[in-house]
């Protein structure tokens, strides 16, 4: 079946008048286009401009005929506000879920993973596949802010997976993915070499997509999912409260909101946060915040407009004396050398 697509583009007044004329003669009914301004990076867009208003009638026998009612209509209500002329195009049909099936391909990240979507089968069986489905929640893994967090993801385990002593251990390791998204994080930090993983969302939509790309990688158990952010887990309101490993692919300015939250907590003693989201002249401000909370700059890498960073957790000792330094209700006066003592007595049996 083939289509005509009849469309209009008029101010915010006279929309909704030529929606209404255009909808009795398209029984699929009508949509409207129009532009986004945006005030910031966190600002969620207000409608501005002109607005498009499209109908789409079927190729038949009664087209001409449904055509001129659509003119003579329009033609009355010129006679009250002025209209445009509409503009005609031909639409031809065809399956549009396969044909943009066909144009999405697998996607290589670093040396291990490899992107699929969900209908494919592997082409690399060396690599580790991550299925997941293009349509659902941010982070399908085609944005340069999942590729550059997924690299430094494997980054990580490669250097654990080298470590015997890391290797050898009975703690059993656990990642937090903060803004969970789609849950490609979640599932490439399980195949990557995790025992659990925690990955929470503020989103319910969010975590049920999660859960079925899940399903589709054959991930189970392992995968905690919850709706909720960094205050939640901070207050026990899932398994665990921390994780040698935190991964928070979201937007520089609520990363900056969120360590204030606490984000740094997450992070175990000597543990690794990596954070995605952030476009290159935003990089200082989020590694400023995060050094104020005493987590350590580490590795920095970016693909076009587009950076991810990571961050090493201090030992106990020394991010509880950032803490200190950065409370301004803590007394820092210079201590008695019997006080020194007393401390240092007291920070040598904490190690």
């Amino acid at each position: 079946m083939n289509w005509l697509e009849v469309s209009l583009t008029v101010d915010g007044e006279l929309a909704e008048s030529v929606a209404d004329v255009l909808a009795r003669f398209a029984p699929n009914g009508v949509m409207t286009e129009q532009g986004v301004r945006f005030v910031n990076d966190e600002d969620e867009g207000t409608a501005t401009g002109p607005i498009t208003v499209r109908a789409y009638l079927e190729v038949n026998d009664q087209l001409e005929e449904t055509r001129q009612k659509i003119e003579e209509s329009l033609y009355y209500l010129g006679m009250i506000t002025p209209v445009p002329t509409p503009t005609y195009k031909q639409i031809a049909d065809q399956n549009w879920m396969e044909a943009w099936k066909q144009h999405y391909k697998p996607i290589l990240i670093g040396e291990r993973l490899l992107i699929l979507p969900a209908w494919l089968e592997s082409p690399d069986p060396k690599r580790i596949p991550i299925k997941i489905d293009p349509g659902m929640a941010f982070g399908t893994g085609t944005h340069p802010t999942t590729q550059l967090c997924l690299e430094l993801m494997e980054r990580h385990f490669d250097i654990r997976n080298s470590n015997v002593e890391a290797q050898s251990s009975n703690i059993e390791y656990r990642v937090i993915d903060v803004g969970c998204g789609s849950g490609i994080l979640s599932i490439a930090a399980l195949k990557l070499g995790s025992k659990t993983v925690l990955g929470v969302d503020i989103d319910i939509e969010s975590v049920r997509n999660s859960r079925e790309n899940a399903d589709v990688n054959e991930v189970g158990e392992e995968l905690l999912l919850g709706q909720g952010s960094v205050t939640e887990v901070l207050a026990g309101q899932f398994a665990f409260k921390s994780a040698p490993l935190v991964v928070a692919n979201i937007l520089a300015p609520v990363l900056i909101r969120l360590f204030d939250a606490g984000l740094a907590d997450l992070v175990e003693p000597n543990g690794e946060i990596i954070l995605s989201g952030i476009l290159d002249h935003q990089a200082e401000s989020v590694i400023e915040a995060g050094q104020a909370k005493g987590l350590k700059r580490g590795d920095v890498r970016q693909m076009k407009d587009w950076v991810a960073i990571s961050m090493k957790s201090n030992s106990v000792i020394a991010r509880r004396a950032t803490a200190r330094r950065s409370n301004p209700h803590v007394n820092h006066e210079i201590a008695s050398p019997q006080r020194r003592r007393l401390a240092m007595t007291f920070e040598n049996s904490v190690l």
